[in-house]
């Protein structure tokens, strides 16, 4: 079937499988949350057992309900395989939350065709909240972005003192005494950027993001009509087949409209992001 034949059903199957692995994932992970150790990886950021059986849990269920679509993980599969479909997974975005018994942590599922994400998947498990979305999808799917099923838009306010921007860790000195907002720092890059798709914070920045810590929210947030900056020259996308994503910062700043894009970005332009 090529990619413009791809129907409604396709898309169905899609999110429910996306449903069933991150429930799956989620139950477990909850009986683990805040009782693990961590151990620090080479670029220093940390990663625990649990991590890695949602890495090779979400693996054998894509691989099973869709043989023919690659994969791109975080805790294994880090080269971009040479399929027109692949899933790029982030089994447990938030680990350092995760471990400290702080309830912002999540898994992340992006479907990328031809190397551009189009179908976006994180579930937040102490939360309980899901967040899906399509854009610009291939075949009979119209583009939209939901949470618990329900259609959400990033917010048309006006900045004022009393709404929220969100910083990670790396990027918190970018804030100054004149940024036009409230900091918030929540630990988790996917759901930083989520917050601004379903309205919570009207931006949000994120120095050293790798491709699985954004492919599932990059379709939600743009479905759901918030923009999307990378602070960088290079293209975000297509990803190129062959090529280890491991060691690439995707440097983002996200705006729930296009005219807040010059009120936040001298902030953070200037930003040290390695």
């Amino acid at each position: 079937m090529m990619a413009s034949d791809k129907t409604e059903e396709f898309w169905q199957q899609v999110l429910v499988c996306a449903l069933a692995i991150t429930r799956q994932v989620g139950q477990q992970l909850l009986a683990d949350f805040g009782k693990v150790q961590a151990s620090e990886k080479a670029d220093g950021s940390l990663v625990t057992q649990a991590d890695q059986w949602a890495d090779r849990y979400v693996r054998e269920q894509i691989s099973a309900a869709f043989p023919d679509h690659g994969l791109l993980t975080e805790e294994s599969e880090e080269v971009f395989p040479d399929k027109d479909w692949c899933w790029v997974v982030d089994p447990l975005d938030g680990t350092t939350n995760f471990t400290r018994g702080i309830p912002i942590w999540g898994i992340s599922l992006g479907l990328l065709y031809q190397g551009t994400p189009v179908f976006g998947y994180v579930y937040m498990p102490p939360l309980g909240q899901a967040f899906h979305g399509f854009w610009q999808a291939p075949g009979d799917c119209p583009d939209g972005a939901f949470l618990n099923n329900q259609t959400i838009h990033a917010s048309p306010d006006e900045i004022t003192a009393n709404h929220f921007f969100s910083f990670c860790a790396r990027s918190l000195h970018g804030w100054q005494p004149d940024f036009p907002c409230k900091a918030r720092l929540l630990g988790s890059a996917a759901y930083n950027f989520l917050m601004v798709a379903m309205g919570a914070t009207l931006g949000g920045v994120e120095a050293t993001p790798k491709i699985w810590d954004i492919a599932g929210a990059w379709v939600i947030v743009q479905a759901a009509g918030a923009i999307w900056v990378p602070l960088e020259s290079k293209p975000l996308f297509p990803l190129v087949a062959g090529i280890d994503y491991s060691h690439r910062n995707y440097p983002t700043l996200v705006a729930s409209r296009v005219d807040l894009v010059p009120k936040f970005r001298p902030f953070v332009q200037s930003l040290d992001i390695p």
